[in-house]
């Protein structure tokens, strides 16, 4: 019994001796000091996109971390409303999260305006006005693929949405617009 502890006591030892000398020359892996900033290498693109909502997508580059985006298209279900949806962004690009010879993954985020112009479904058979107007602040954040080697890129966003409405009976409204799609860079 006693053989057996010691030779416990020294596989022990051993393991801790080889687990602290690993540990001691282990070293963390260095972190840039530097976030990489994105510089587009485009100008103006134009294409379609899916979600709130579905239509055309245009994106402008003003500099090259800062956009203007743009999009007109059709809410097909909002809370009961269905219409035609106008925005336009103001877009900053402060960092880039993936970097490879293909593509650059650049993270974005802004504020801008949108105009909802909605016919209410829920009230078919009432007498009130069905139609309204809605007046919105949009703070969208989403990543871009920005490919390198084909004129296009492929985007994510999720847009935080504070409507006012015209002449409704809803004063304000608070919703998420998410959207997906894909753009064709002409310059």
């Amino acid at each position: 019994m006693q053989n057996v502890r010691a030779h416990c006591a020294l596989t022990l030892a051993a393991v801790l001796a080889v687990l602290g000398g690993t540990t001691a020359a282990a070293h963390a892996r260095p972190r840039p000091t530097q976030v990489e900033r994105f510089s587009a290498n485009k100008t103006f693109g134009l294409g379609l996109m899916l979600g709130a909502p579905t239509g055309l997508s245009g994106k402008y580059f003003l500099g090259p971390d800062t956009a203007l985006d743009f999009g007109i298209g059709a809410i097909g279900y909002y809370r009961g409303h269905d219409g035609l949806h106008l925005h336009a962004d103001f877009l900053w690009h402060p960092l880039v999260l993936a970097k490879a010879e293909p593509f650059w993954l650049p993270l974005y985020g802004g504020v801008g305006g949108r105009l909802f112009f909605f016919d209410d479904d829920l009230d078919r058979n009432d007498d009130r006005d069905d139609d309204g107007v809605a007046i919105g602040v949009r703070a969208p954040v989403g990543v871009a693929m920005d490919f390198n080697n084909v004129p296009l890129d492929v985007f994510f966003e999720i847009a935080l949405v504070l409507d006012f409405f015209v002449g409704y009976r809803d004063s304000v409204d608070v919703d998420i617009n998410p959207a997906i799609g894909v753009r064709y860079w002409f310059e």
